[in-house]
């Protein structure tokens, strides 16, 4: 029986999607295309059918993903009480986002990894993180700070190596003063 260009295109989205979580969760070189496929409920054929290659998935989950992440951040920026950026900041070094990395951030799951693979999966990261950095310029500003580049590529870089650092270590503890100390800073933009 012949796929509908519907159903074709809804399991495109599906594979895109599992991918994305399942790289975050695993990495890029976690997940094989079997247990993708699984994942997603299709068979090994489907996948060859909808994509070139691995690494052409890589970058299209990664592009999904990074797109994800910003839809995120952008309705912790429009429903923050106050200053978006703290609350923003607080949301991205809480607890929950520590412990599921699957639905988490791209850029402190996958960040390490990209430039190991094609210029597309570092290309899908290079428009996301311009994404990512004009959202927290925008709130600066509308808060009346000054907005410039510099001070919300430091926000960011903040926020991602203190996720990255509370969820390397053992130590609840240790894990949790990590993230208390960077959603308390300061330096925000």
């Amino acid at each position: 029986m012949r796929m509908s260009r519907q159903d074709a295109a809804q399991n495109r989205t599906r594979v895109v999607r599992t991918a994305g979580e399942m790289f975050r969760e695993h990495g890029y070189d976690g997940v094989g295309i079997a247990a993708l496929m699984q994942a997603a409920g299709l068979t090994n054929g489907a996948f060859y059918k909808q994509f070139a290659s691995k690494e052409a998935l890589l970058a299209e989950a990664t592009e999904d993903a990074l797109a994800r992440n910003a839809e995120a951040w952008e309705t912790v920026l429009q429903e923050a009480e106050g200053d978006p950026l703290a609350a923003v900041a607080r949301w991205y070094l809480s607890k929950p986002h520590l412990s599921h990395r699957g639905l988490g951030c791209t850029y402190a799951t996958l960040g390490a990894e990209a430039p190991r693979h094609e210029v597309p999966v570092r290309e899908a990261f290079d428009a996301g993180l311009r994404k990512t950095l004009s959202q927290i310029a925008e709130a600066a500003a509308e808060t009346g700070t000054p907005a410039s580049e510099a001070a919300a590529i430091r926000l960011l870089s903040r926020l991602v190596g203190a996720l990255v650092l509370a969820r390397a270590v053992s130590d609840p503890a240790l894990a949790q003063d990590i993230l208390t100390a960077n959603a308390n800073a300061e330096d925000t933009p």
